[in-house]
């Protein structure tokens, strides 16, 4: 007899933990064991779990009110945009429910704004180990054959280039590609860090030839790297970008940010949401940007960083045969392995400890940013403990 079809589509390998209570860096399983999360929901738990002063603005809003749709101002969503223009290099915002949303209108806007000149540049250049999300649009993209097959025909208009191709870059970038779009910070891809050189150099290309730089920081962006974009540390600033995951710290929030000049043709009606800024996405938005630009805290995130990588590489030097070494920057952090990840993430769990695999056989390192010192000696003791069981 043929077994029923799941009533949850099966698209994914789920892990058998059931969490029912968080807190701050840790998680309660439904048997009650506690986990130390270095995953912070694939970096989107950007203040850990249920912070005090995001479920106090939820729930202020949430008796005031929930929705009235984009047919109407919204109070919350423009002060949650202006807070963003002034901390940022944008003069706009357009805010949505995810990153994939992102991607869709960053590729929109690209392909509107040379619309609008009159000019057939329609090319978007991307890049190996990349990932945008997963709607059609956004699979073409990047270009992977994992994430592409059996969905075609594909989105044409993007032309993927092999990472850290300096020579394929400058003959790819000519007069006729109308952007690039690049993760500053790979995270799907291998915690891959751009080095800043490069993003300057990639910059200047895109100044010399017109085309326009958008950045993907969905997932490195929001404090996750030491500065509030991770962008900043080259000294550099985009024509578009895209936010999301930790934007919301937790609650379902993305993000456009662009130039008024890259954004010039996106007039009434291009463009629309139904749950887009909606005015409990934007209470807490604005409350996770409030805490994250105040003084000091981006200070205290750098010093955590800086105490995570070394207790990481003396981790590495111990088990030269399960790991090869660390990347990443700030609270984004990558093990290369050389064991099978998935292994070594297997093991973690066993040990109590939550990480996330990556392409290129990494375990992705991705904790609250308001985990604490005595935390993260915690959260390597577990690795420890792990390794030390795979031997």
């Amino acid at each position: 007899m043929t077994a029923p079809f799941p009533a949850l589509l099966p698209t994914y390998n789920r892990t058998p933990l059931s969490f029912i209570r968080g807190e701050g860096s840790w998680l309660v399983e439904a048997s009650g064991a506690r986990y130390l999360d270095l995953t912070s929901g694939i970096a989107v738990n950007a203040l850990g779990h249920a912070h005090p002063a995001l479920v106090e603005v939820l729930h202020e809003q949430a008796q005031a009110l929930w929705h009235v749709s984009n047919l109407y101002r919204i109070p919350a969503q423009e002060a949650l945009a202006q807070a963003l223009v002034d901390q940022t290099f944008a003069e706009t915002a357009f805010f949505t429910n995810s990153g994939t949303e992102a991607a869709e209108l960053a590729i929109k806007m690209v392909r509107k704004y040379w619309s609008d000149k009159g000019d057939a540049r329609t090319t978007i250049l991307t890049f190996e180990g990349a990932f945008h999300g997963r709607s059609t649009g956004a699979i073409a993209a990047a270009g992977s054959e994992k994430m592409t097959k059996g969905f075609g025909p594909l989105m044409p208009g993007f032309k993927t280039l092999p990472w850290g191709d300096h020579d394929a870059l400058r003959a790819a970038l000519d007069d006729t590609v109308a952007a690039v779009m690049i993760e500053p910070v790979q995270g799907e891809g291998g915690i891959r860090p751009l080095p800043d050189q490069c993003l300057r150099g990639l910059r200047d290309l895109c100044d010399q030839t017109g085309a326009l730089l958008v950045l993907d920081e969905v997932q490195c962006g929001m404090g996750r790297t030491g500065k509030l974009f991770a962008h900043e540390w080259a000294g550099i600033t985009p024509d578009i970008m895209m936010v999301a995951k930790g934007i919301g710290g937790g609650f379902p929030l993305g993000a456009v940010l662009a130039t008024a000049h890259a954004a010039s043709g996106m007039g009434a009606g291009t463009h629309g949401s139904t749950y887009g800024g909606n005015p409990l996405a934007c209470a807490v938005g604005a409350k996770v940007v409030e805490i994250i630009t105040a003084d000091g805290f981006l200070d205290a995130v750098n010093r955590k960083s800086a105490l995570m990588r070394q207790k990481l590489e003396g981790l590495v030097a111990s088990h030269p045969d399960l790991f090869e070494d660390v990347r990443g920057q700030g609270l984004m952090l990558g093990l290369k392995c050389r064991a099978p990840n998935t292994d070594i993430v297997k093991a973690a769990q066993a040990a109590f400890v939550l990480t996330v695999p990556a392409a290129d056989n990494v375990i992705r390192l991705l904790p609250a940013l308001t985990i604490t010192e005595e935390e993260i000696t915690e959260a390597v003791t577990r690795l420890e403990n792990a390794a030390q069981s795979l031997h």
